[in-house]
């Protein structure tokens, strides 16, 4: 079997590059058995079982085939364009952007007139972290995936909020930093809005949450003497 690998962040880094080509794999092959064998063929990568598996943009277990000609991407723990029409934001818009956030700007756009509340989380760089003095954050996406899976999160904050298109209706703004963001600047900005302040600030809550937990953004800390992927375990 073939298989191409595409690694990100920490894994990119240590591996050298951004992809593998695979050859004279078993027939039969699993993602968890993949990261066994890149341990043994590629041992600077580290252990590999807290990675996750993506094909196509959609996150997979450890136990689902693999199959010849497959493109892997293997994401490591993470720390998540141009402006959409209004209806859009009812379904929840996400936006990648290389240049500074404007919170303001954000919460404007997810105004409407059926709604009475907009509530935003912003979250900006600390000066320390880790016992250091942070000189700035690199940030690295998967960009071909940040926008399903940020539409994933919000239908599951629909879901579990019970959230409508009527009076719980919900419309959702967020945007996330690239490259490198300095000290005090925002890295992302969540723009919730709803007929009542309840409902959005429990969307809020639970997007910035859901976010941290699986969006493929990864955060480096840059220190005067070091650096650190945050979420890495290897």
């Amino acid at each position: 079997m073939r298989l191409t690998v595409q690694l990100f962040a920490a894994l990119r880094e240590r591996a050298g590059v951004a992809r593998l080509e695979l050859h004279d794999l078993p027939d039969a092959l699993d993602v968890a058995a993949l990261k066994l064998e890149l341990e043994r063929r590629r041992p600077q990568l580290g252990a590999l079982q807290h990675v996750r598996g993506v094909l196509g943009t959609s996150y997979v277990r450890d136990d689902t085939a693999l199959h010849d000609g497959d493109v892997v991407s293997l994401l490591p723990p993470v720390s998540g364009g141009a402006h959409a029409d209004d209806a859009n934001y009812a379904r929840g818009v996400f936006e990648l952007s290389a240049a500074a956030l404007d919170a303001a700007g954000a919460a404007q756009r997810v105004l409407a007139p059926s709604c009475g509340a907009v509530c935003s989380f912003v979250g900006t760089t600390r000066e320390h972290s880790r016992g250091q003095r942070v000189l700035r954050l690199e940030y690295e996406a998967f960009e071909a995936m940040t926008g399903p899976e940020m539409a994933r999160i919000f239908a599951r904050c629909r879901e579990t909020l019970e959230a409508d298109d009527d009076a719980r209706a919900l419309r959702m703004l967020c945007q996330h930093r690239t490259g490198v963001v300095g000290v005090g600047e925002p890295s992302v900005v969540i723009a919730v809005a709803s007929p009542h302040r309840d409902l959005a600030f429990r969307a809020c809550r639970f997007l910035i949450d859901e976010l941290k937990a699986s969006l493929p953004i990864w955060k480096k800390e840059v220190y005067a003497n070091g650096e650190h992927w945050v979420g890495e375990r290897s």
